[in-house]
């Protein structure tokens, strides 16, 4: 059977479920300087995202066969490169789309009641200045009936958007690709299915009160100078997907002069040393990349990651 190299972690079912398929599964981390020399000893490796597995190392590893991704996005990988040489890529999106979602609508709750500012302000004054606390942190909002828009539609866009409806916001899905889509949402034993359009990119940038991120980041910027000016004032962003899909210094002049009304971010374009003017802004709600990492989406990512490699790897 085959040698598979888990180089980034893989929860335990995952593992358990690999070498009860026969497989001899190494998970002591091989550094990355040293994967040129050691890895042609594997038949598969599986990273998240510290671990590159570029042109050169594929290269030095014709015995390779698979290379597994936990998680969504796949730029640490020569995706493109490594399939014409015959190497199966595999990733597991479906595996955290709920953790994800979850997330980018804890951003935007945290936004609405200023729950990132309390927590930092509450344990330095709220001793001294408890009244004045309160006046400041009271002009909050309710999320019902606003608009949300939603950029990328795919598996996370749209369980944001069933999260997003179910607190009946209304939502302005834009996908390149699908024009709507069908969703199921469970409440109470019930299932309500709701067919939702996608809208233009530019309607919905001038129409929206939030806006959420669900794409990867394909080299440019989705949201910049251009976008900024087209939003209404005192939008509301989330950004729960890739570094880089944003500008940040476009982001930074839009919060200074009220274009956004805040931000909740959980990526950056510098992970993972983000800049200072980012984590430091008094207008932002902060997370540290952690959009996947709920027990529940990670045992999802090792058993998924592990069914693939199992059906790949058959003799």
């Amino acid at each position: 059977m085959a040698r598979i190299l888990i180089n980034d972690g893989i929860h335990p079912s995952g593992k358990k479920k690999l070498i009860n398929a026969g497989h001899t599964v190494d998970d002591d981390k091989i550094m990355q300087d040293e994967l040129m020399n050691r890895l042609n000893a594997y038949d598969a490796i599986c990273v998240r995202s510290a671990t590159k597995v570029r042109e050169e190392l594929i290269k030095a590893c014709p015995n390779l066969k698979v290379i597994g991704r936990g998680g969504v996005g796949l730029d640490n990988i020569d995706v493109k490169f490594a399939r014409e040489n015959g190497i199966s890529v595999v990733n597991t999106p479906a595996a955290s789309s709920r953790s994800v979602a979850e997330l980018a609508i804890a951003h935007l709750m945290s936004v609405a009641r200023f729950l990132y500012k309390s927590n930092r302000n509450m344990p330095v004054d709220g001793d001294s200045e408890f009244s004045t606390l309160k006046k400041s942190f009271a002009k909050g909002f309710e999320v019902k009936g606003k608009k949300l828009g939603i950029i990328g539609f795919g598996r996370i866009g749209q369980e944001t958007a069933k999260l997003a409806l179910s607190m009946g916001m209304d939502v302005m899905p834009v996908d390149p690709i699908l024009s709507s889509a069908k969703l199921d949402i469970h409440i109470a034993g019930q299932t309500i299915s709701v067919d939702q359009k996608t809208y233009s990119f530019e309607d919905m940038l001038q129409n929206a009160d939030i806006i959420t991120l669900h794409i990867p980041f394909t080299g440019n910027a989705i949201l910049g100078e251009r976008e900024f000016a087209l939003m209404k004032k005192g939008t509301v962003l989330i950004n729960a997907s890739r570094g880089g899909t944003v500008d940040e210094s476009a982001m930074l002049t839009a919060l200074d002069n009220g274009t956004l009304a805040a931000a909740g971010l959980d990526v950056f374009e510098n992970e993972p040393t983000p800049r200072k003017e980012v984590i430091s802004h008094p207008k932002i709600s902060l997370t540290p990349h952690i959009g996947a990492s709920t027990a529940e989406a990670q045992e999802n990512i090792g058993l998924e990651l592990a069914d693939q490699l199992i059906d790949l790897l058959k003799v």
